[in-house]
């Protein structure tokens, strides 16, 4: 006999992509109803392929900038391309995924009146003048930059989550997600992970831009999702924002190694100049996740690294279809 009492029912956008199909995984297993929307823009049905045929996972092409008619008891926000190559491509229809499509939910959210949770981005931080970032700080960011259609979208829909809780009561989550990698990340998304990786096991040259000595935190995704969830999980006085990331804090030229190492590749470090606006330091300070969700991430980067490997190893090979 079914426990309607716990079943609840989910509304995952972009939940084709890298971190919505991990997502919609756990939720599945937990027991729940997934509605899943995504425009397929960056997202891929391979993704979520393995659930199509699942009574309680229901699958929607829909763009978020367009109103949603869905009965709902909680809401992860998650469509928005993420990598700089996906949205600097089409920069204005990415801020309106962010703004439009963040009214547009908050809107369903108010009506239906579920809980809504905001995939952040430590990009609100732009190039930090603070190191490890935290929540209190409010940002060093170019608005007029190339990188601004990504950064202030997402700046913006936070300021509109806030506005929705203080004005309408609005439930609201909002997480702020450091570097993530893993398995299902897309192989041309032009993020450094996944490009390492794919240079490496081509054995092609792996570029690096700058000196290769600006940092990154790397949080596999597993640990990620795990974040979100206890997010979710919170009482309605818990809003966030939140920072969920690794606070192990490697250099590109240090990653570049480790991948070269792991997956015994011949390739060969090149140089190029650094892009407009790339910062130069990230680290989350993880105080707030930790005393608040009891939350803080257990995979190392190598063994993450691993497990990243390997699943392109297979893509690339076409073991996967």
């Amino acid at each position: 006999m079914q426990n309607y009492s716990i079943r609840k029912r989910v509304l995952i956008t972009g939940g084709a992509g890298f971190l919505g199909s991990h997502l919609a995984d756990r939720m599945i297993a937990a027991g729940h109803d997934v509605l899943v929307v995504d425009n397929f823009y960056t997202g891929t049905k391979d993704n979520i392929r393995h659930l199509l045929g699942n009574p309680h996972f229901e699958l929607m092409r829909h763009d978020v900038t367009f109103p949603l008619y869905v009965e709902v008891d909680e809401i992860y926000n998650l469509a928005c391309p993420a990598s700089p190559v996906h949205y600097q491509f089409d920069p204005v229809q990415t801020t309106k995924t962010s703004v439009h499509g963040a009214i547009n939910l908050l809107g369903l959210a108010k009506r239906t009146k579920a809980k809504i949770l905001q995939a952040s981005t430590s990009e609100v931080y732009g190039d930090p003048e603070v190191h490890p970032q935290v929540e209190t700080y409010w940002g060093h960011v170019n608005c007029i930059g190339i990188r601004a259609c990504y950064d202030e979208g997402k700046r913006c829909a936070e300021t509109l989550f806030f506005d929705y809780w203080r004005q309408h009561k609005v439930k609201i989550k909002v997480i702020r997600i450091f570097n993530t990698y893993g398995p299902r990340m897309h192989p041309n998304d032009g993020r450094v992970v996944s490009n390492f990786i794919v240079q490496a096991l081509r054995n092609e040259d792996i570029t690096l831009y700058g000196d290769g000595n600006q940092t990154r935190s790397f949080c596999y995704v597993d640990d990620l999702i795990e974040g979100m969830i206890r997010l979710m999980n919170t009482g309605d006085d818990v809003t966030g924002p939140v920072n969920v990331g690794n606070p192990g804090e490697f250099t590109i030229r240090e990653l570049a190694e480790k991948v070269i190492e792991l997956t015994g590749s011949s390739s060969k470090l090149v140089f190029k100049p650094l892009p407009q606006d790339d910062p130069r330091q990230r680290k989350p300070d993880i105080t707030l996740a930790k005393s608040l969700l009891g939350w803080q991430p257990t995979i190392a980067l190598e063994a993450g690294l691993k497990k990243t490997i390997a699943y392109f190893d297979d893509l690339l090979s076409g073991r996967f279809g």
